[in-house]
């Protein structure tokens, strides 16, 4: 049996903390994990910053209320899950994710959690486990699944490098350049036929 694992941000939506940092001014914010490859770096960046400009969660949720999934992404992931199981591996937040994974009709999302206190300051993040997308291609391989998985960022090389096939989409030229051993891709249509041509069975476009 087969199984995708994608990324979610800068693979099927947008960057959500770059549309914060667009709505709020606040340039700092648009740093994501194709700047910096620490996590938890990057997450203390950011908590930092909405400290410093007195901003909530309410603030930030009400912002992805209103984005949407990138064009082709609600297409491709009703063809992906036509064909596999399909899993999203992501680096968000569930406090983040509601209103991109309904548009998204509920794949399966594995992610993180974000501790916020009683004024709906967020004060802390909660990591579902270390390095947890490559952990959790290994679980999937302790299953007997065969995995392919895409995504674009420092954070997503880990699990392309434990599944069976990995791929970039979307990606910067920075990572590209750092990981020339995963094929890159511009468009979900070209993810399309890379997984038609990783798949171990016949599928059709």
């Amino acid at each position: 049996m087969e199984l995708a694992c994608l990324d979610l941000e800068g693979v099927l939506v947008p960057e959500i903390w770059i549309a914060f940092a667009e709505r709020t001014g606040i340039e700092e914010l648009r740093a994501t994990t194709r700047d910096i490859p620490d996590y938890d770096v990057l997450m203390k960046q950011r908590l930092g910053l909405l400290q410093q400009h007195n901003l909530k969660m309410d603030d930030i949720q009400a912002v992805i209320a209103e984005l949407e999934p990138l064009p082709g992404a609600i297409d491709f992931v009703d063809w992906l899950r036509e064909r596999f199981q399909v899993i999203i591996l992501s680096d968000t937040f569930y406090e983040f994710s509601q209103p991109l994974m309904r548009q998204l009709k509920w794949p399966t999302l594995l992610c993180h959690r974000l501790i916020t206190d009683e004024s709906g300051r967020v004060v802390d993040y909660k990591l579902r486990q270390k390095d947890p997308k490559r952990a959790s291609v290994q679980a999937l391989h302790s299953l007997n699944y065969r995995v392919l998985a895409a995504g674009d960022s420092y954070n997503d090389t880990t699990m392309l490098g434990e599944a069976d096939v990995g791929f970039l989409i979307h990606a910067p030229q920075n990572v590209i350049a750092e990981f020339p051993q995963f094929q890159a891709l511009n468009t979900l249509e070209e993810l399309k036929v890379a997984f038609v041509e990783a798949s171990d069975r016949p599928l059709s476009i």
